[in-house]
């Protein structure tokens, strides 16, 4: 009795269970990014570094204190790769599939971790869904390495092409930003060698968008085809919403950045420069142009996206487009005096409301604190601190170049950050709750005022 006690006491939930695995992930990643072998000097890398790089790579981020292509040899970019493509797709999905590979049996308790980490409504077909996410997965990042391929091995040759090629599709798809050509054209430079390059560009802003409209969308797509009106609310959400950010925040760009970062430029490579830094703000985080370069409206428009992100059970990060819908709706549904929120002809759930109301502000509130604490602990610019934490908490990985310059306590804020962005702000308050007892009383109603 007493250890079935003990072991009731000490089982961990599955959004517990999903918290600790992202961080022995971080935590493994750091110590082989140490070892000599994973730089290219033969040297060992310091202890907060490696953790920086490994909290980056292991929840999509791609912030950086180290250049990839230039500091980590080719058996520490593999194992940013492996960080990259595990924290993209989740670790549940990958041991699973894993699982479904040697024929192991799947039980209840992983079917449940699985549901929760793509977020699907129910367990039934779980497993039929983890399959399609990784052959999925596969045909999709395969196809951008090909595509990629066209351009990387002219000028690499066939080795180092093919690699350059694969290592950008995973971490285009899987929204984390990081880039090997810092070893060829300078350190922290991006894509910025191929601003006026229409494939490469439209490569990976196709794999970012893949990957960030979330496996629950993939999967209604596949079964329903093009058919919009049979698509489930939660898809066609979130295909009106990417259509309108991607639109909108080109035009927006196009508009703001015409006299400044995009000068020099012709108007058909302003399009191609705006389409690609409105996508990438939606939490991949490469750039073709320089951030430091973008106007202060430019950068405004960079937060408004990076906050926002990309869908719910996808790579990205972000509060997510279904909650910005809701929240829109929900203000448009108290300003026309409604009596609900409705969308595409249907209610929404009065808990989708909750949730999304709960995960902006707790987004907002972690971005306010730690930026509070980095100006008094810094002497920073105010734009550039609050952009940074907008980047690392929607696992984003644009800077404006005071990712380096920050002190070591600054750093480890902004590995908070991403972990928090990774597990999801709200998931991990939950984690910690949600064995709470609640008392299930009823107390007595009393009206306030409000705004």
């Amino acid at each position: 009795m007493g250890k079935k006690m003990f072991r009731k006491r000490w089982a961990l939930s599955q959004l517990q269970f999903i918290s600790l695995g992202f961080f022995l992930l971080i935590l493994a990643g750091t110590l082989l990014l140490m070892l000599p072998i994973s730089s290219r000097t033969g040297e060992w890398t310091g202890f907060f570094d490696a953790l920086f790089t490994a909290t980056s790579a292991g929840c999509v981020t791609g912030l950086v204190v180290l250049d990839t292509g230039s500091h980590w040899s080719l058996f520490g970019q593999t194992v940013l790769l492996c960080l990259i493509q595990i924290g993209g797709l989740g670790f549940i999905s990958i041991g699973v599939f894993f699982s479904i590979l040697f024929r192991r049996r799947i039980g209840l308790r992983e079917r449940g971790l699985l549901q929760e980490s793509v977020n699907a409504e129910k367990i039934g077909g779980i497993v039929k869904l983890a399959k399609k996410i990784i052959l999925g997965t596969a045909l999709v990042e395969g196809s951008g390495a090909l595509l990629l391929s066209i351009r990387f091995i002219p000028l690499f040759g066939p080795a180092k092409g093919i690699w350059f090629s694969v290592f950008h599709s995973v971490s285009a798809f899987c929204n984390a930003g990081f880039d090997l050509l810092g070893g060829v054209y300078g350190p922290y430079s991006s894509l910025s060698a191929f601003t006026k390059d229409p494939l490469v560009n439209l490569a990976v802003c196709s794999l970012i968008l893949t990957g960030g409209i979330g496996f629950l969308v993939w999967d209604d797509i596949t079964k329903k085809g093009l058919r919009f009106r049979k698509y489930m609310l939660h898809t066609k959400i979130v295909l009106m919403v990417n259509l309108v950010l991607v639109t909108g925040g080109s035009l927006l760009f196009l508009f703001s950045e015409a006299g400044e970062a995009f000068t020099g430029m012709t108007f058909g490579e302003q399009l191609l420069g705006a389409l690609f830094s409105s996508v990438t703000a939606r939490t991949a985080g490469f750039n073709t142009v320089d951030t430091g370069h973008l106007s202060q409206a430019g950068r405004l428009i960079t937060i408004a996206l990076m906050f926002i992100g990309g869908s719910s059970g996808s790579t990205a990060g972000g509060i997510k487009t279904t909650t910005v819908f809701v929240l829109l709706s929900y203000l448009v549904s108290n300003v026309r005096q409604n009596q609900g929120v409705f969308a595409f002809g249907r209610r929404l759930e009065e808990e989708a409301v909750r949730s999304a109301s709960s995960i902006a502000t707790l987004h907002i509130g972690y971005i306010f604190a730690v930026t509070v604490i980095i100006l008094s602990l810094q002497k920073m610019p105010l734009g550039d601190v609050l952009f940074e934490t907008v980047s690392a908490i929607s696992t984003v990985g644009m800077t404006t170049g005071i990712t380096r310059d920050m002190a070591g306590v600054s750093r480890l804020l902004l590995v908070l950050l991403m972990y928090l962005g990774r597990v999801g702000s709200l998931s991990f308050a939950l984690a910690f709750t949600q064995n709470l007892r609640r008392a299930n009383i009823s107390l007595p109603r009393e009206a306030i005022r409000v705004g």
